[in-house]
């Protein structure tokens, strides 16, 4: 039994998947810390398969999406010593099957990439990916499978801690829906400023850029907050918290087989 292992290494969490037969069958998200070493991939991942209770040994190959540079290095060690070989790494010269349209190709982020290219895949028309991480994306896709650029904006956990360390009576807040737009507590007022503001955001933006494209859209998003903002707005047709592990996927197969 053979296993693909896609790795998300994201600014403030890294997203595992261990694919058979091109099956997603267990997924984790842990924390991300640039600096760990090969040895530490080592007993983290290990503790979490057995967990599973999926064999250690059957991981033999990898890919790699990384916006956090120095992270690399670690997993790289963990694949060589452990799995075999080197993973695949999302990055320039990387075959995508997605013409991409920035002006500059190397800006865009890999995540961005893997989720637009999985999207597009799903949907088979153009598309808007709205990614809720450490920043909050928009990623746009023609209905011709090309990348076409997007919109970047502060993270809600971003906005929270800023309003934490910024405003000296201001707590540190859950991130929840607080019910109420009209609220009558700090915590609460907090909260509906980030949740359904963020939701006013993301339905102001998608509706400019469909309004700029001119061709219909289907919006869908992901990252750890997704659900939490996605009910509260009116664009966003489909949530998916394992878009990028899926994309990592497309991308092996793009990148091994004939």
């Amino acid at each position: 039994m053979t296993a693909l292992l896609a790795v998300d290494v994201g600014n403030t969490n890294t997203v595992l998947g261990i694919f058979q037969d091109g099956e997603l069958t267990a997924h984790w998200r842990i924390q991300t810390v640039a600096a760990r070493t090969s040895d530490e991939y080592a007993v983290l991942l290990k503790t979490l398969l057995d967990m599973a209770g999926f064999p250690w040994k059957s991981i033999t190959a990898g890919i790699i999406s990384s916006v956090v540079p120095p992270a690399v290095f670690g997993l790289q060690r963990f694949f060589k010593a452990y799995c075999g070989g080197a993973a695949l790494v999302v990055g320039p010269g990387i075959k995508t099957g997605m013409p991409i349209l920035y002006e500059n190709p190397r800006e865009v982020g890999a995540d961005r990439i893997v989720n637009a290219v999985a999207a597009f895949e799903e949907i088979k028309a153009g598309c808007i990916v709205v990614d809720f991480g450490t920043a909050t994306t928009w990623d746009v896709v023609t209905p011709k499978g090309e990348y076409l650029g997007g919109v970047i904006a502060p993270g809600i956990q971003i906005s929270a801690e800023a309003l934490y360390e910024h405003a000296a009576k201001l707590p540190r807040v859950e991130l929840a829906r607080p019910g109420k737009v009209v609220a009558r507590n700090t915590i609460q007022s907090m909260q509906a400023g980030l949740v359904y503001g963020y939701a006013g955001m993301v339905d102001a933006l998608v509706e400019r850029i469909r309004a700029e494209v001119e061709y219909p859209a289907r919006c869908i998003a992901t990252g750890g907050l997704a659900a939490l903002i996605a009910t509260e707005t009116k664009t966003i047709e489909a949530t998916d918290d394992l878009l990028t592990l899926k994309g990592l996927r497309i991308l092996y197969q793009r990148n091994t087989n004939p």
